[in-house]
């Protein structure tokens, strides 16, 4: 990862708009620790999983990857007291002042380390140059001059002020007093409040200060001198105002069709993790389509492409997809495939029953069988069976010679059945048949 310049601005602002409830901001600048950010609403420095988680994507379900931009999502009992609209959202990076790689002295180098490394070094001087340029600095074309502070006794109940050369000093010319209290004694130069109507006033003289407040239509005006004129409010600041406000929601309008644009992909696109637009949370059509983190196994989920061709394992933790069902072997021996069922021989399908080739096959054998012992109509004793293998005990056939059935005792044929016809009478057949 590089860091651009102009992307290294470690501060954004935002403006909810009015009636507009916003959950995601995105964090525009790269950051490496979820403590590395201060986020603010309304000036209130908020506090890290109690109002706020940070992610790599609007949907609030990846973990922030070191080194990237993106996104802080306020929990939802958060949104509704403090991101609500005309609310202001403040996120910088304030990045610990430290090394966190050691490198070592021998051995392979690990790139990737020294460049993290030294973006986060770039990163942390980006959050200093921030902080001075938010500070009281002088001009680079300006003389040097001390803008050390005096010691806390030195400048206490004192105002900050410069000399002649331009150095910082306190003044000894009086002191801020608050609001204007009628009996209380001021010195010259101490500066108050008139609560009448904000205006600022510089005490001239020392005086006691009598019941009427210091402006300068009463007794007292000739005590104070005004420094700055509260009473009335110009059209010029009254525009000026109208000014920033306009900017302000411009801004956030400008960061919200940001927003817009960004889930607009991802509810096209994305597939790492659910789309949460701040209305409503889902998947994007493209992980419903071919998977993507959350669908793919997902409990009652699972993409169109899986429910046709997974055959690797469930779609959706419960079930299987068309083309498990038509030839896969993941239900064999409970349920089996339409393919199992019409030629599978390794044992039962649904651990009962047999497929239709295997039934096939012991029809076949059962003929092949008797086949091999009955021989058939024959002229004379064959010396081998009818597939040229050696002859059994117990193997008959038919001699058409002779009109004998004969069977083999396992070394020769004898005749099984005599023939009566030449018997001369039916007697002698019956005697012959009460004798056997």
């Amino acid at each position: 990862m590089t860091i651009n310049l102009s992307d290294n601005d470690p501060r954004i602002e935002y403006t909810v708009a009015q009636g507009v409830t916003q959950s995601a901001f995105v964090v525009p600048f790269e950051f490496f620790d979820d403590d590395d950010l201060n986020v603010y609403v309304d000036s209130v420095l908020q506090t890290l999983t109690t109002h706020y988680t940070t992610a790599d994507d609007s949907g609030n379900t990846q973990q922030h990857t070191s080194g990237t931009t993106g996104y802080i999502h306020f929990t939802a009992g958060n949104e509704v007291t403090g991101i609500t609209g005309g609310s202001s959202v403040v996120i910088t990076r304030d990045i610990d002042l430290d090394r966190v790689t050691d490198f070592p002295t021998s051995g392979p180098f690990d790139v990737s380390s020294l460049n993290t490394e030294l973006d986060r070094m770039i990163a942390i001087a980006a959050d200093l140059s921030d902080e001075a340029e938010r500070s009281l600095r002088l001009l680079d074309y300006d003389p040097s001059v001390s803008l050390t502070l005096p010691t806390a006794a030195t400048r206490a109940s004192k105002f900050l002020a410069f000399d002649s050369s331009g150095a910082a000093i306190a003044s000894s010319q009086g002191s801020w007093q608050g609001n204007w209290s009628s009996g209380y004694i001021y010195a010259q130069g101490d500066i108050v409040k008139d609560t009448s109507d904000g205006s600022i006033y510089i005490a001239n003289t020392s005086h006691t200060s009598s019941g009427a407040q210091p402006l300068t239509t009463n007794t007292d005006s000739a005590k104070w001198d005004q420094l700055i004129d509260l009473s009335t409010v110009t059209t010029s600041e009254t525009n000026a105002a109208n000014s920033a406000t306009a900017a302000a929601a411009s801004a956030t309008a400008a960061a919200a069709s940001e927003l817009n644009a960004a889930f607009s992909d991802d509810w096209a696109v994305k597939t790492d993790g659910i789309v949460n637009d701040g209305v409503t949370s889902d998947y994007s059509s493209k992980a419903y389509a071919i998977g993507g983190t959350g669908v793919t196994n997902g409990a009652g989920l699972g993409p169109a492409k899986d429910w046709a061709i997974e055959t690797t394992g469930q779609v959706d933790g419960t079930e299987y997809s068309a083309k498990e069902y038509a030839i896969g072997i993941q239900t064999r021996g409970s349920v089996g495939s339409a393919k199992d069922w019409a030629t599978y021989t390794g044992g039962t399908v649904n651990g009962s029953q047999y497929s239709a080739k295997y039934w096939a096959e012991q029809a076949a054998a059962s003929v092949d069988n008797f086949d091999d012992t009955y021989l058939g109509p024959k002229s004379a004793d064959p010396t081998v069976d009818n597939d040229g293998d050696p002859l059994n005990a117990g193997d008959l056939y038919f001699n058409t010679t002779s009109n004998v059935m004969r069977v083999y005792d396992g070394s020769a044929w004898n005749d099984a059945v005599t023939s009566t016809t030449g018997f001369a009478t039916n007697g002698f057949a019956i005697a012959m048949a009460i004798a056997l």
